[in-house]
């Protein structure tokens, strides 16, 4: 059984958890990083700006990447140390949701917490990238909330933001 767990800063936590109580001893967890290709590209293009006056070594978009990818270590490593047992680190950089949903191909469990609305249940407590992939993974998810769920709203105080 494979089992992939999405880390994001802020949540990681949460997911790291649900790994270690959900996942069946045995089974082959991957932590899972994306670093955003698109901060390194402005500071690719900036340098690119400067029309032959900056040399290569210089680039600041080289050194977002660098930024990028210890950054990415530190959390995978805390993630590793959290879970507690064995697992594979993965590092992916480009598009979270597309990335998410390619290295989801083929596992059983995906698991990613909410990132959205985190006072109240729904579709809104799931921001733009966990939506697409919940949408769009080929096995089964486990959704987790990065802290307490809220409290359900009861039908009668669902207008009056009663709570």
């Amino acid at each position: 059984m494979t089992v992939i767990t999405w880390l994001v800063e802020g949540t990681w936590q949460a997911c790291t958890e649900a790994a270690r109580r959900f996942a069946p001893a045995g089974a082959d967890i991957v932590l899972l990083h994306v670093a955003a290709q698109d901060v390194s590209d402005v500071g690719h293009g900036a340098f690119a700006g400067l029309l032959g006056r900056a040399r290569v070594e210089r680039d600041p978009g080289t050194a977002m990447e660098h930024l990028a990818s210890a950054a990415s270590d530190r959390l995978l490593a805390a993630a590793s140390e959290r879970l507690g047992r064995p697992c594979t680190p993965l590092k992916r950089t480009g598009r979270a949701e597309t990335e998410v949903v390619a290295a989801a191909e083929g596992a059983d469990l995906l698991i990613l917490a909410r990132d959205g609305d985190h006072t109240r249940p729904g579709p809104r407590s799931l921001g733009p990238a966990s939506r697409f992939i919940v949408d769009h993974a080929s096995c089964p998810v486990l959704l987790v909330w990065p802290e307490s769920p809220p409290l359900p709203l009861r039908a009668a105080d669902a207008g009056s933001g009663v709570r």
